[in-house]
């Protein structure tokens, strides 16, 4: 099997619905997605990018056009749970070096369901310290443990490594997927990357 990696950022909206759907295509495929934590904020200074509501601020149609689709791909895969989180767009910083820290504790999966549950079903302001401390309490989750190893020079330094690997790989934006060396960006690449799955394995 390929290695199979997600490049994500819990303050994108679209990597919070891949992370919806992956489930599915790892029962479809038996393979497994490591999710890689990477600064989104980063990747855009790396790269030279912006995010949509800058890129295509002035240009008529186009955020409503991606909207639609957003609507779109939820319905299409019965999606019912996100909402717009109203402190949008939200400094991603601590959390994700918090997933980071999570990853060390061995604690990854229920902290990323606890993080996109708290950006993007019941939001809160997660670039609070005392609002994120709340949250991974409520989710039973060790908030004094992983906050404080956040702050660890080894944490913060991997995180760095990972966005600059990250963009070195060619990665330019979240979500991002790589099926051993080939590099899929955006939910709606989805189908291709099961499909690469697949192909690689045969």
């Amino acid at each position: 099997m390929p290695p199979l990696e997600f490049i994500f950022d819990f303050g994108s909206p679209n990597a919070y619905l891949v992370h919806k759907i992956i489930p599915d295509i790892e029962r479809r495929t038996g393979a497994t997605f490591v999710y890689v934590p990477a600064l989104l904020g980063g990747i855009f200074k790396l790269t030279n990018n912006k995010p949509p509501m800058v890129q295509f601020q002035g240009i008529k149609n186009k955020l409503d056009y991606e909207q639609l689709e957003m609507r779109r791909f939820m319905a299409r895969h019965n999606i019912t749970s996100f909402q717009f989180n109203p402190n949008f767009p939200v400094n991603t910083l601590k959390i994700m070096r918090g997933a980071v820290a999570a990853q060390e504790t061995g604690v990854l999966a229920s902290y990323v369901e606890t993080v996109f549950h708290f950006m993007w079903e019941t939001p809160r302001k997660m670039d609070d310290p005392e609002v994120i401390h709340e949250a991974l309490l409520e989710s039973g989750l060790d908030a004094d443990g992983l906050m404080t190893l956040s702050e660890s020079p080894e944490i913060k330094d991997r995180l760095m490594q990972n966005t600059a690997q990250a963009v070195e790989r060619g990665v330019f934006g979240s979500p991002s997927f790589f099926v051993g060396s080939e590099l899929f960006f955006g939910k709606d690449r989805l189908r291709d990357v099961e499909e690469e799955i697949v192909r690689q394995r045969a």
